[in-house]
């Protein structure tokens, strides 16, 4: 079927990706102050499960789940639920240590260590764009955590443990990355996104502490809420966006997250001081995190600008 190209719902539809990626995090921060990641992470996984189960069969879309668990898939789909709950547990983790803004700036390290694992293990090209990208990245990170580097290379703080588990669910997600795109050869994102979401939940099934959210505050309650509630939005406008606008489009507004998640923090600190911190950012920090999401950008977009230049 030929893509309708709708491109201003479709930026809406990205536009609204990004937010929602931006703003998790925050969300997220003080709900750790209550609840254990791995109650947090289930209670996540559950929704998105039931939500998109109920959405892929109203549509007559269910994955045929006999063919996910048979021999030819069955590694790839144990890789992509343990990867993708790796990854969500340890971003959780992360939050007891570090700022949301923190945070979502090093989370841009996982598409380039999917580059690179895409090269190794699926013989990809990778592209100019793609390695000034990278250089781009490392600049940026450097400038972003200029106050803090000689701590990270020195010391074992609390900061750096935060920074290493961060690192870590960058890590891990590649582990997801790999499999749903050699899945995607036969089934669409959203089966698979299925059944990793239904494999995480049991997975964590025996760590959680499902009566926990009833001593949750009433904005640590409607944080939790968010939170589930976002995976399925973000999910959802993200794989319709890219059905309405050109993939190197959508890739573009959603490489501005970190930027998002900054400018929400600077927001939920001034609206409800005593619950969100500002974003303990100097201008050499300010400028990295452009700096990073200059590279992701570059990355994703870089060889479409420099191909429709040459072209014209």
């Amino acid at each position: 079927m030929k893509q309708t190209i709708r491109p201003i719902s479709g930026f809406f539809l990205a536009l609204t990706t990004a937010i929602c990626w931006g703003t998790v995090p925050l969300a997220l921060k003080p709900l750790v102050r209550y609840m254990d990641s791995s109650t947090i992470v289930w209670y996540r996984f559950v929704v998105a499960a039931v939500g998109l189960f109920l959405l892929l069969a109203f549509f007559g879309k269910l994955p045929p789940f006999k063919l996910l668990i048979g021999r030819r898939f069955r590694w790839l789909t144990t890789l992509g639920i343990l990867a993708l709950g790796g990854n969500f547990l340890l971003f959780n983790t992360s939050l007891n240590y570090l700022a949301p803004s923190v945070t979502q700036v090093i989370a841009q390290v996982a598409p380039f260590l999917m580059m690179i694992a895409s090269a190794v293990f699926l013989k990809e090209i990778i592209g100019i764009t793609q390695k000034i990208g990278a250089i781009l990245l490392i600049i940026g990170l450097l400038l972003f955590f200029n106050e803090r580097l000689a701590e990270l290379f020195t010391s074992m703080t609390a900061y750096t443990i935060g920074v290493l588990l961060s690192l870590a669910a960058a890590l891990v997600w590649v582990g997801y990355g790999l499999a749903q795109k050699l899945m995607l050869r036969r089934f669409n994102s959203q089966q698979i996104l299925l059944v990793f979401y239904t494999g995480s939940a049991i997975l964590f099934t025996p760590l959680a502490e499902a009566g926990s959210v009833s001593r949750l505050p009433l904005l640590e309650l409607c944080c939790l809420a968010y939170c589930c509630l976002n995976t399925i939005v973000a999910y959802g406008a993200y794989a319709e966006s890219v059905n309405r606008w050109d993939v190197s489009k959508v890739s573009a507004i959603i490489t501005l997250t970190p930027l998002f998640t900054i400018l929400f923090s600077e927001i939920a600190h001034r609206v409800a001081p005593q619950s969100f911190d500002l974003p303990a950012l100097n201008l050499l920090s300010y400028l990295g995190a452009i700096v990073v999401v200059s590279g992701a950008l570059c990355s994703a977009i870089g060889h479409k600008f420099l191909f429709h230049r040459q072209t014209k």
